[in-house]
């Protein structure tokens, strides 16, 4: 299993000079006012990951890992946990480059927002994570980041046309009962739908032939 990781965090590793020159760029953005950088960070982590999929490939890495005992599955396993660990440890850094953007501007942080908006972002990035790797694995990289532009937009359209004709005011009024137990909830969510999509990617990874 190291090695798995060792191996998509050596593939990768070009991008890193990348993402640090993001992290910079981004920082600058954010003291001048103009972009909150809560946001772009956690999801270049799994922009990053996607393309160790088209290294895979290139590299007829797959053929080798299924002679591996157990390689289908900590192939797929690897490539969770290493896009994981890159979510939080970019989520943590960007949450202290918060704090600083934060106290140089207003010279004062406000902790709460900074953490939930993190918070926030972090859910988003493993839910896009969740979509995309079933997808992935069962289409390729390719024709996955088509399938997934027209998930996106299919699922803006239709919220938009649900917004029009339901009073969502009302379903939130009726479910202010759960804004205690918010943050457990969304927890809960998180761990479900990543266990969910990698049990998913492990069984369509596990029938598949090269």
């Amino acid at each position: 299993m190291i090695g798995f990781i060792k191996k998509d965090l050596a593939m990768i590793k070009s991008n890193f000079k990348l993402l640090g020159v993001l992290i910079v760029v981004y920082a600058i953005m954010g003291l001048m006012g103009k972009m909150d950088i809560s946001f772009i960070l956690p999801f270049m982590c799994v922009m990053i990951m996607i393309s160790s999929f088209s290294y895979d490939n290139y590299n007829k890495w797959d053929a080798y890992a299924i002679t591996i005992p157990n390689g289908r599955e900590n192939s797929v396993k690897s490539k969770y946990i290493t896009t994981i660990l890159m979510i939080f440890i970019i989520a943590v850094v960007t949450t202290i480059l918060s704090f600083i953007i934060s106290y140089i501007s207003t010279e004062s942080i406000n902790y709460e927002q900074i953490l939930i908006t993190m918070f926030g972002t972090i859910f988003g990035t493993l839910l896009v994570l969740a979509f995309m790797y079933p997808i992935i694995y069962k289409f390729g990289v390719e024709k996955a980041r088509i399938g997934i532009f027209l998930l996106v937009f299919g699922i803006v359209i239709i919220g938009s046309l649900l917004a029009n004709y339901i009073d969502l005011s009302n379903i939130f009024e009726s479910l202010s009962f759960l804004e205690n137990y918010i943050i457990i909830i969304l927890v809960i969510m998180m761990v479900t739908m990543v266990y969910v999509s990698y049990m998913i990617s492990k069984r369509i990874f596990s029938k598949k032939e090269f």
